[in-house]
């Protein structure tokens, strides 16, 4: 198993969204780095987030963020 660029830039936004409350969501600017529009756009059409600039994790966004959470205590260490 391997982890591909276009995997570690969804991560890598999946890690931006705030982890406190499910009532605060993310929203990418024009001016954002084109590797991180490209990833929300990807992560909307799989149904992780319900806006392709960013907007609020979906249920399974939600069971998501908990891995990569995870995934970042772990590796990070």
């Amino acid at each position: 198993m391997q982890f591909n660029q276009t995997m570690i830039d969804e991560f890598t936004l999946l890690a931006k969204f705030p982890l406190s409350t499910k009532m605060q969501g993310l929203k990418l600017h024009s001016d954002a780095e084109e590797s991180l529009k490209q990833a929300a756009q990807r992560l909307f059409e799989k149904g992780v987030i319900d806006s392709p600039d960013g907007g609020y994790l979906t249920e399974l966004g939600l069971d998501l963020i908990e891995h990569v959470t995870v995934l970042h205590s772990a590796l990070g260490s």
